[in-house]
């Protein structure tokens, strides 16, 4: 009897079974890599997407039987290396996702083989420097001049050669610059006697889930983001304290951390979600970590549950604000010809173009969404090994850019927005949707 391909029932995603002593069994999962990679095997439709599946094609293709059984298991590790858990094998591509009685969640099982590496082995010195976030940022914001000494070194081509060979970290590799003047340092509180009025499913009231890119790298987004909300008449105030969202460290497979910060996060989301507050974040990653991730992986926290139902991408927010005539489209100024790349993180969202959508509100502007991954992954386009890697992944991005010259390249993922100006011919830097959105304000 023949298997159906595909289903016409959505996706749905089963939770991290994480603290289960099965999870952790090497038996168990190798059983089950070799399971799914012979569906992957068999289907190859994902060929285009992450490096995961070239390598798995090409171990099967080089093997003795040119199928999975002819895979040395010790090679099963290689393929989980180019995995950066972007998710769009799942969402985008395989049709025997659950509930399809194959029950294939790709990105999820390369999770569990990076939890069982960390856990037995740990993780080089670069990569838990990289995925340290917030650490890193204290340190470089934490004392005066610190910060420009930093940034001048992180474009100083001497340093970043000793850097690429005491850390592996590429030397070509845009890396964040630092602020001492943090948001949570310059925010202004003032939100000019604005009542939040409830439209649709949002409050009108909004906490602002800053993350450390936000904080640390990018402080002037987070003052586009108050002038946007504000002008549009929503209160929007910042989170009180944060510590980062632990994609980083879910993407190392170090679930514990991802554990620990969980327990330092949500506690004060939930206080806010009880106070009438709708949440938002400035980076897809982090919005996608309280919207799915941390659900699954703790999905009978009650809190946990109240933080995703309150979260949303900033844009999805203001879409659903415009779907009840509660959007300002009065604007000052047309932005022209937009390339906008949509992250891949807010492509799981399942919440539909809506960066674009409220971008093509502004008259005289023409937007056009490139829906390929940009290859960065916060680390992947970072790292010596991988660097070329994520080159290739970003080539179609920036061959679309490059041909369209447009007046601005945005993408609602900052760091994949300088990746792919930074590999352009046609555009000097890479604008926040949101701070295009006030610049068509005139704010």
């Amino acid at each position: 009897m023949a298997v159906r391909e595909g289903s016409l029932e959505a996706p749905t995603r089963h939770p991290i079974e994480w603290q289960s002593d099965a999870f952790w069994d090497k038996d168990s999962l190798d059983a089950e890599l070799e399971r799914v990679y012979d569906i992957c095997h068999g289907c190859r439709r994902c060929v285009s997407l992450c490096d995961s599946f070239p390598t798995l094609f090409d171990l099967v293709d080089e093997s003795d039987t040119m199928e999975v059984d002819g895979v040395d298991k010790s090679d099963y590790g290689k393929v989980v290396d180019q995995c950066y858990l972007c998710d769009l094998c799942y969402m985008t591509k395989c049709p025997y996702v659950p509930p399809h009685e194959w029950n294939v969640d790709f990105p999820h099982l390369m999770l569990r083989a990076k939890a069982q590496r960390f856990r037995t082995q740990g993780a080089s010195f670069r990569d838990k420097v990289l995925t340290s976030t917030d650490a890193v940022s204290k340190a470089a914001t934490l004392i005066p001049l610190v910060d420009v000494t930093v940034n001048a070194l992180n474009v100083n081509d001497a340093f970043r050669n000793v850097l690429e060979s005491v850390l592996d970290v590429h030397h070509a590799a845009p890396v964040p610059s630092y602020h001492r003047n943090t948001l949570r340092k310059r925010f202004d509180p003032e939100n000019n006697g604005i009542e939040p009025k409830a439209v649709g499913e949002t409050t009108g009231k909004v906490a602002f889930y800053a993350t450390c890119y936000g904080n640390y790298n990018t402080p002037d987004l987070g003052d586009d983001f108050a002038r946007v909300f504000r002008h549009n008449g929503i209160q929007f105030d910042l989170v009180p304290k944060e510590a980062c969202c632990g994609m980083p460290k879910l993407e190392l497979g170090d679930l514990d951390s991802v554990a620990e910060l969980k327990e330092r996060n949500i506690p004060v989301l939930a206080a806010l979600v009880d106070q009438g507050y709708d949440l938002t974040a400035p980076i897809p990653s982090c919005v996608l970590m309280y919207k799915q991730e941390l659900p699954l992986m703790f999905p009978d926290d009650a809190d946990v549950l109240k933080v995703q139902r309150a979260f949303f991408d900033p844009f999805e927010y203001l879409y659903l604000r415009h779907r009840e005539g509660a959007f300002d489209t009065a604007f000052k100024q047309s932005l022209g010809n937009v390339s906008y790349q949509v992250a891949c993180h807010q492509r799981v969202q399942n919440i539909g173009l809506r960066t674009r959508d409220i971008l093509a509100l502004v008259p005289d502007t023409e937007v056009n969404a490139i829906e390929r991954c940009s290859g960065h992954d916060g680390t992947y386009a970072v790292r010596k090994e991988t660097r070329e890697k994520s080159l290739k992944i970003a080539r179609p991005v920036v061959r679309q850019v490059d041909k369209a010259e447009p007046q601005h390249f945005s993408s609602d993922c900052p760091m994949a927005g300088v990746h792919i100006a930074n590999l352009t011919d046609s555009v000097d830097a890479a604008e926040h949707p949101m701070t295009l959105l006030r610049q068509a304000y005139g704010l």
